[in-house]
């Protein structure tokens, strides 16, 4: 059993406030969710409404299949246009 932990964060041009970013984390929460088996939690930057810390957790029996997936997410953010992506990092235990 392998656990791969991805961490990604990005900005939100666009936001004007706390209820702004909510509005488009809760979308893009939404929609991880519904597509991908992954835990997902905001760990980082929850009182700056310009910048978000999301970070993915999800359990497989190979790395690759977690590594599609967490690429595949990395897709969906990107296709966002109200998100710009910033940085991300995966870890494998």
């Amino acid at each position: 059993m392998i656990v791969g932990v991805m961490e990604t964060s990005f900005q939100l041009p666009e936001s004007g406030s706390l209820k702004d970013k909510r509005q488009v984390l809760r979308s893009l929460k939404d929609r991880v969710r519904r597509r991908f088996n992954v835990s997902l939690a905001e760990t980082d930057e929850q009182d700056c409404w310009r910048r978000c810390t999301l970070s993915f957790a999800a359990v497989a029996t190979h790395a690759g299949l977690i590594e599609r997936d967490f690429q595949r997410i990395l897709d969906l953010i990107e296709e966002n246009p109200a998100v710009v992506h910033c940085d991300h990092w995966i870890e494998f235990y």
